[in-house]
């Protein structure tokens, strides 16, 4: 383990599994009902406009995961800030869903775009994206399906 990365904020020799559990009902339309815990979730797509669509739940899931994570290595760093701001936009080639052979169904790329408001100098800003980089999931499972992520981090004045 890099001499930059945080200690785990669990015991490493103890799994500490979890089941994340959703529900969902799909009337024979693009629409799509689900339940996660005791928040109703909402897909559509853009024609119907019900809900976001399931790639760009996929986007917002990134930027709250990513924000989980600052605020967890954040805490364990004391690092100070006030706020995140998050963009995210990814590539889609449509043919890849609609069942054109060779082409992904899912992102050609993904750009996000994190700006931390924060007064902590440059050093510690810099072992706070590698920690966070480390240990997000979400990010973790697009770069495991190769989806290439440009990250632009920025620190601004709070």
């Amino acid at each position: 383990m890099s001499d930059d990365l945080l200690p785990p904020s669990v015991d490493p020799k103890i799994k500490t599994l979890g089941i994340r559990r959703v529900s969902g009902k799909n009337m024979a339309t693009p629409r799509t009902v689900m339940m996660v815990r005791d928040h109703i979730v909402v897909s559509d797509e853009k024609e119907t406009n019900t809900g976001p669509t399931p790639l760009e739940m996929a986007l917002s899931a990134l930027i709250g995961c990513e924000g989980v994570i600052i605020n967890r290595c954040a805490e364990a760093m004391g690092f100070a800030y006030s706020a995140v701001d998050m963009d995210a936009d990814g590539e889609v080639d449509q043919r890849g869903s609609r069942g054109v052979v060779g082409v992904r169904p899912y992102f050609n790329w993904i750009k996000l775009r994190i700006r931390v408001h924060s007064l902590e100098n440059s050093e510690r800003f810099e072992k706070l994206i590698r920690n966070v980089e480390y240990r997000c999931p979400v990010l973790n499972l697009f770069r495991a399906a190769d989806v290439p992520v440009d990250i632009t981090w920025e620190r601004l004045d709070p």
